[in-house]
């Protein structure tokens, strides 16, 4: 009799043991590892957010250096003047104008030349042929200042070249005159 009385008690150990096992067990898997993921994850989001602040300090100068541009109201605005007509005998102070403008625009004139037959009769444009040298970027520069000139009619006409050491711009420009 002694002898089952043994057994039954190792065997309530065991269950014993193995409930109390089991206890612990689903005590882990359902309060600290989910505790454990948790933590992990809100480590890491604060890794994630000390990065963006970081990066947000660095780029606080540039964002500050855009927002003064845009509010900036000095915009470039291209020279749009009333439109007039220059007087005949004036008419050669367009060459003493477009020299200064090409000048300025880093161009150099290799001819500029008046087309004398569209200054005889009664005609209300004056013609002259004119051809440059120089760089692309000089070449805008040159159209806004030409934009300036409230006597400028039209530009006929705009030939570009591509040469071995610089770009030749050949152009007709109307004057317009009283």
């Amino acid at each position: 009799m002694n002898k089952s009385n043994i057994n039954t008690h190792h065997q309530n150990i065991f269950w014993y043991i193995l409930t109390y096992s089991g206890i612990i067990l689903l005590f882990l898997l359902v309060g600290i590892f989910p505790l454990y993921e948790y933590d992990s994850n809100l480590i890491k989001n604060n890794i994630k957010l000390k990065n963006q602040i970081e990066e947000q300090k660095e780029l606080a100068p540039i964002y500050l250096n855009l927002l003064k541009v845009m509010n900036n109201k000095d915009v470039r605005v291209l020279p749009n003047p009333e439109k007039t007509a220059i007087l005949r005998g004036e008419a050669g102070k367009f060459q003493d104008d477009f020299r200064k403008i090409a000048g300025n625009a880093g161009l150099m004139i290799v001819s500029l030349t008046p087309d004398l037959s569209t200054l005889a009769g009664s005609s209300t444009s004056f013609l002259h042929n004119v051809v440059l040298k120089g760089e692309f970027a000089n070449f805008r520069k040159m159209f806004i200042g030409l934009g300036a000139v409230p006597y400028l009619d039209r530009i006929e006409e705009i030939s570009i070249q591509q040469n071995p050491d610089s770009m030749e711009f050949r152009m007709k420009i109307w004057i317009a005159l009283k």
